[in-house]
């Protein structure tokens, strides 16, 4: 039974979005058919309508809402353009400055924003026209801009990974937070060095030194900003607040510091709650109908035939690691990586833990896997953003993007074959 409905489930779900079907109608409607074999009819409607209310009853989901309100806030604000200049700051005296004043940009913004696409559209939007007036190849300041925006799904705050501590069983979001520091800093390190390569190959500039008085006044603009993640993080890590509530006061130091910037005006509120609102219905029905998911796989049993089938090809975790890390890779392509995280940590999860993996630590894994395949065709939201600012088509960048794709392939094995790198901040900081 539990094969016939793993066959169903998947089945379904892939022929569903051959066809066009949205991606959460997909997962409710497959996760309906296989559980069928396991029960009658009006049973399955009936507790897979209960599922779907409960999967979205959850405190811990504010959290995600209040991040995204969060984000459209700073993405209206204005905070975008003061972290630039922090990043040029920087990145300034390196080849190809720009290039790297835009990854530097991308991870704090995004640290701040938790939003890939935000990043993609906030800081390509101010890089692109810069880059392009000192003479760079416009393919090449897309797919830095592309690679670069997907750090901040891993530097903390970051919605993706309250969503994996709530469906992975409350792993601890404090932990999950500290975890994603060095992952997300080692992904925007490994695209500034692909830049640095090719920004040599082609003598693309460096900016010109800046004086101190200067430099003091750029520090000076971007603190603000930044003292949102010491506020935020800090007061999740040491207890002070729960990540939702931090999550409100992320609005409320948002909301301020864009007024007092003089960058938010009242004809952005529309705007930014119509953002949220969107944003919102999309995240909640995928958590809903992936609860569908999560009960149908729980009654007939496929997480035991999935994790007996992969363990019948080899025991050796370092194999299953590169098995499980090259599905995802290849899962991420073609699925947005919120729905992809709901439907493969209950599947991914108990094989990791059977391995003796830190539930951290696979997490990081499974977000940094996903994340790149948020800037690869066909279904990669970031790409289609980065491209639409930077006035590109997807066959110009994809070259370019390919050697940071290597570069990013590299750094998740890093992360996934060295597991401190993860947990050596959650250990000292002793969340774990």
């Amino acid at each position: 039974m539990a094969v016939l409905s793993v066959l169903l489930l998947f089945g379904t779900f892939f022929l569903l979005l051959i066809l066009g079907v949205p991606i959460s109608v997909s997962i409710g409607l497959s996760s309906i058919v296989s559980v069928i074999v396991a029960m009658p009819l009006d049973v399955v409607l009936y507790t897979g309508a209960q599922r779907l209310f409960s999967g979205m009853n959850s405190f811990a989901l504010l959290a995600v809402v209040f991040f995204i309100m969060s984000g459209s806030i700073m993405n209206n604000g204005g905070i975008a353009l003061r972290l630039i200049n922090l990043a040029k700051l920087i990145a300034g005296r390196l080849p190809g400055s720009l290039a790297h004043t835009n990854v530097v940009g991308n991870m704090l913004f995004g640290s701040i924003s938790g939003s890939a696409v935000a990043s993609a559209a906030a800081i390509g939007s101010v890089m692109s026209p810069l880059q392009e007036k000192e003479g760079y190849n416009k393919a090449f300041s897309a797919a830095v801009n592309i690679a670069s925006s997907p750090v901040g799904i891993l530097i903390p705050p970051s919605g993706v990974l309250i969503l994996y501590s709530l469906v992975s069983g409350g792993t601890s979001v404090s932990a999950l937070f500290m975890a994603g520091y060095l992952p997300g800093i080692l992904m925007g390190l490994s695209v500034m060095l692909v830049a640095f390569i090719i920004a040599k190959r082609n003598n693309y500039t460096i900016s010109e030194k800046v004086s101190l008085k200067e430099a003091s006044k750029v520090v000076l603009q971007a603190i603000p900003s930044l003292l949102l993640i010491v506020i935020v993080i800090g007061g999740i890590v040491a207890g002070v607040f729960t990540a939702t509530e931090g999550a409100a006061i992320a609005i409320l130091y948002s909301l301020v510091l864009s007024l007092i910037y003089r960058s938010l005006t009242w004809a952005h509120i529309p705007k930014i709650f119509k953002e949220t609102i969107v944003m919102t219905g999309i995240v909640l029905f995928l958590v809903a109908t992936s609860s569908i998911m999560s009960w149908a796989m729980a009654v007939t049993g496929m997480p035991a035939a999935i994790s007996n089938g992969l363990l019948s090809i080899s025991e050796n975790p370092n194999i299953m690691l590169l098995i499980m890390m090259l599905i995802l890779l290849v899962v991420g392509t073609f699925m947005d990586l919120t729905p992809a995280v709901l439907i493969f940590t209950p599947i991914f999860l108990p094989i990791a833990v059977e391995m003796g993996i830190d539930p951290v630590h696979f997490g990081i894994m499974l977000v940094f896997n996903l994340a790149i395949g948020s800037m690869t065709p066909p279904v990669g939201s970031v790409l289609f953003v980065g491209c639409s600012v930077g006035k590109v088509s997807i066959e110009e960048v994809i070259k370019p993007l390919s050697f940071f794709f290597v570069a990013l392939i590299a750094a998740l094995f890093l992360v996934v074959y060295i597991p401190s790198i993860s947990l050596v901040i959650p250990k000292f900081l002793n969340l774990l």
